[in-house]
């Protein structure tokens, strides 16, 4: 099992424990805004299973019927994630104006919210190490998940913080309030998360900064060559497929072509390991002198 797996791992079993702290914080206060947190928790876990699952299947080698790999599994993984969210956000939604008709005072309020509080805690933690490796390892799955997490905590302290504030008011109807806003921000979270992970899925560049860096090393590995044009990129997972043109004098024979080739992949690979690079030779009579990389 790989790293990677592992952190995905690690997040299922980590849910199942945050989840149980929550709903045993909602049995003991019945309070709805800590209801809607353990509902997320509930999302948590079903969002990391999934991750696990599009890890496994992303880090499969390529086989004959998916010839650039299966890296594309995570992003689809992303999207179940961020549809969860939504789909958790609105059952909170519908639970908070349940609550919001008949507001109910709170029972063992300090040990509830202690409780919860703890397993925020132990959220918080864990979705910065999701964040840091995900990003670290180009996992967009990991990423999305610890973001998920992220959401979650800042919910969390929210609720926590209002709780106590309609406890010191007594005005109880603060707690079906605070679940709708919870209800609210998961909401815009599900959506961007969803929206992200569509980007990888239709094929998005890589960014302007990561962009500029793959021409300044063509630039600097390409000696031999005229220029470098129709330069392409996209991203799927922690894989980042490359093209582009490379015109050579006409006088160039082909292994002197072919080492040009192999010695700006081999810089391209020593900054992403993980790059997949198709180089078409032309000829200079195929040179665009406009709009290009010129060597």
């Amino acid at each position: 099992m790989t790293t990677t797996m592992k952190l995905a791992a690690g997040s299922i079993l980590l849910g199942l424990a945050v989840l149980a702290l929550k709903a045993l914080a909602w049995w003991l206060t019945g309070s709805v805004a800590l209801l809607s947190d353990a509902l997320e928790s509930i999302v948590n876990v079903a969002a990391a299973i999934a991750a696990l699952v599009a890890i496994g299947v992303a880090q499969r080698p390529a086989d004959q019927g998916h010839p650039y790999g299966h890296h594309k599994a995570e992003f689809i993984s992303a999207v179940i994630e961020g549809v969860l969210i939504i789909l958790a956000a609105l059952l909170i939604l519908h639970q908070a104006w349940g609550a919001l008709q008949s507001p109910r005072m709170l029972e063992q309020p300090g040990l509830g919210l202690a409780i919860n509080a703890f397993a925020s805690v132990l959220n918080g933690l864990w979705c910065w190490v999701l964040i840091r490796e995900g990003r670290r390892r180009r996992s967009p799955a990991l990423v999305a998940d610890g973001k998920h997490l992220l959401t979650d905590v800042i919910s969390s302290m929210g609720v926590l913080a209002g709780i106590g504030l309609a406890l010191a008011t007594g005005w109880m109807i603060l707690d079906p309030i605070l679940a709708m806003l919870v209800g609210v921000n998961i909401l815009w979270s599900g959506w961007k998360v969803v929206t992200a992970s569509v980007s990888g899925l239709m094929d998005e560049a890589v960014s302007d900064r990561a962009l500029s860096e793959i021409r300044q090393i063509i630039s600097d590995r390409a000696e031999g060559a005229i220029e470098a044009h129709d330069l392409r990129t996209r991203h799927a997972g922690r894989a980042t497929f490359i093209d582009f043109h490379l015109v050579v004098d006409g006088q160039t024979t082909v292994a002197e072509a072919h080492d040009i080739c192999d010695r700006i992949e081999a810089a391209l690979k020593e900054h992403l390991p993980d790059a997949q690079i198709t180089i078409h030779v032309e000829p200079e009579h195929k040179a665009k002198h406009s709009g290009v990389l010129v060597i």
